[in-house]
């Protein structure tokens, strides 16, 4: 499987998982814009009165999957978080959070942006 694939089938075990834990799926693959300088949000999920942004990665282990989100990218997704945020007048609580997708193991990091 290419790593294209590989991407889609982590966020389908990702937001499968999510819902298992109580979370409702409001966006996937969620871009602001294109050439805006922002980053696509993966996921965008619900939990009551918290809305959560979640990157997710497919990686051997957990290590490499914290590793892969830069500090760059992190400053795109807070932007397009930003943007979203003001679009939909949300006013409860925000979290960015990172799934990581390992075989035969899923972890899911809260508040690591």
């Amino acid at each position: 499987m290419n790593s294209y694939k590989t991407g889609l089938v982590s966020e389908f075990i990702a937001r499968m998982y999510l819902r298992l834990h109580g979370c409702r799926i409001l966006k996937k693959r969620y871009i602001t814009g294109r050439n805006t300088g922002r980053a696509e949000i993966d996921i965008i999920a619900r939990r009551g009165n918290l809305l959560l942004f979640v990157e997710v990665k497919y990686r051997p282990d957990i290590t490499t999957g914290i590793c892969a989100i830069s500090r760059p990218q992190a400053a795109r997704l807070r932007r397009s978080a930003e943007t979203y945020i003001a679009r939909t007048h949300w006013t409860g609580n925000a979290r960015f959070d990172a799934i990581i997708v390992m075989p035969h193991k899923i972890r899911w990091i809260q508040g690591i942006i």
